[in-house]
């Protein structure tokens, strides 16, 4: 392997184990997962059985402890695989992620012992997939006006109502769902709930046929009449907003070595490019039009990448993480956006066809700034952070 001198990577130095964890996920990307990155993505496939290989490789719950069966690790190795998993196929490394940091994390978080033991080894080994379920039709951002409701009913809970855009809605075996159980837009309103697929009432609706990411699988979830009990509560009743908020701040960490990943492939390929594709007689990369693009698609990739060890050393340390985790997102899939544009441009038409990678970079570069917060909400997060008395 390379020293990291010697890579397109990191401006400060991976430890060892860094290294080694880079090493591994690299290569069974290459192995498995490059093969088959256009048949899965023209097909929509979303391979399961790739993500329980993942799970014997540790990639399924890096960061549950060891006593749960996971790989025990912390928020720098985390970024290391999510994003050498995104250059070669950023669908693949959404799923993981979206396991990882939301279901995985919730549980971890704020699941009692009993639930922890329940569900974390399984989710860890990768035998169970995990959803998270926030999203609805008409409460994006305005989570607090969410029409999904849990109704008492003696001990038990009655879950009603349809959520969106969840990764893994289909076949996740385990789905963590944020419920109203309160007024709506009102304090301490919403509860979250482990519920298990198999459960009466609980189906998939709409699979989703999206521009990019397209193996990772995005369907509605609907509840009608679920009846859970009270071990399936996470936390406290009224609790549920509060972690959710938390466990999004962990997020979009994720979502920022996801779009680290996805414009470091995407810089990578243009790089290549200009350095084999000749005109007049010499390479593109030659030209000052081309060496600019790729000197700040490079600038931009190493910014994304120390706001992401930034936030991602704060949550190691327990520290408050909001500010640095959205402005690591905000940056990091922006950035994806414009790399991923410039390398389609320096392939010039080649770069619009499906024969050459960098097209589906730029497809799947685009969630980064949607999901888990957009940009716009990025900012309201940020300044709200910057202006807090």
């Amino acid at each position: 392997m390379k020293p990291v001198s010697e890579t397109e990577s990191m401006s400060f130095a991976y430890t060892e184990a860094m290294q080694h964890i880079a090493s591994a996920t690299r290569d069974f990307a290459e192995r498995y997962i490059r093969p088959y990155v256009m048949e899965w993505d023209e097909a929509q496939t979303f391979p399961r059985g790739l993500f329980r290989q993942m799970g014997e490789q540790g990639f399924m719950g890096i960061l549950v402890p060891e006593q749960y069966g996971g790989a025990g690790l912390g928020y720098h190795e985390y970024i290391v695989v999510i994003s050498e998993l995104a250059k070669v196929c950023g669908a693949i490394a959404l799923s993981v992620a979206a396991h990882n940091s939301l279901c995985t994390g919730h549980i971890l978080y704020f699941g009692s012992e009993e639930q922890k033991q329940r569900y974390l080894p399984k989710l860890a080994s990768g035998a169970w997939l995990g959803a998270w379920a926030l999203t609805e039709p008409n409460t994006g951002s305005d989570a607090g006006n969410m029409k999904f409701t849990a109704t008492p009913d003696g001990d038990h809970w009655i879950l009603n109502g349809t959520k969106c855009w969840i990764t893994h809605g289909n076949s996740a075996e385990v789905l963590v769902i944020i419920a109203r159980t309160g007024p709506p837009r009102t304090h301490q309103n919403a509860t979250a709930f482990i519920v298990e697929r198999g459960m009466p009432g609980l189906m998939a609706g709409k699979k989703e046929n999206k521009l990019g990411m397209r193996a990772s699988e995005t369907t509605e979830v609907i509840c009608d009449q679920v009846r859970v009990g009270p071990q399936q509560v996470i936390g406290a009743v009224g609790d549920g907003f509060r972690q959710a908020m938390a466990v999004l701040d962990g997020g979009r960490i994720s979502i920022a070595a996801l779009a680290l990943g996805i414009g470091r492939g995407a810089y990578e390929a243009a790089r290549s490019y200009a350095l084999q594709r000749h005109q007049f007689d010499q390479p593109i990369a030659s030209f000052q039009g081309i060496a600019f693009k790729l000197a700040d698609m490079y600038l931009q990739l190493q910014a994304a990448e120390l706001l992401a060890h930034k936030a991602a050393d704060l949550k190691n340390r327990g520290e408050k993480v909001t500010l640095y985790s959205s402005m690591a997102k905000y940056y990091a899939s922006e950035a994806a956006v414009r790399i991923a544009t410039e390398a389609v441009q320096i392939f010039g038409g080649y770069g619009y066809t499906k024969e050459f990678p960098v097209e589906k970079y730029y497809r799947d570069a685009k969630l980064c700034t949607i999901g888990e917060g957009t940009s716009e909400i990025q900012k309201l997060v940020i300044a709200r952070e910057l202006l807090r008395s």
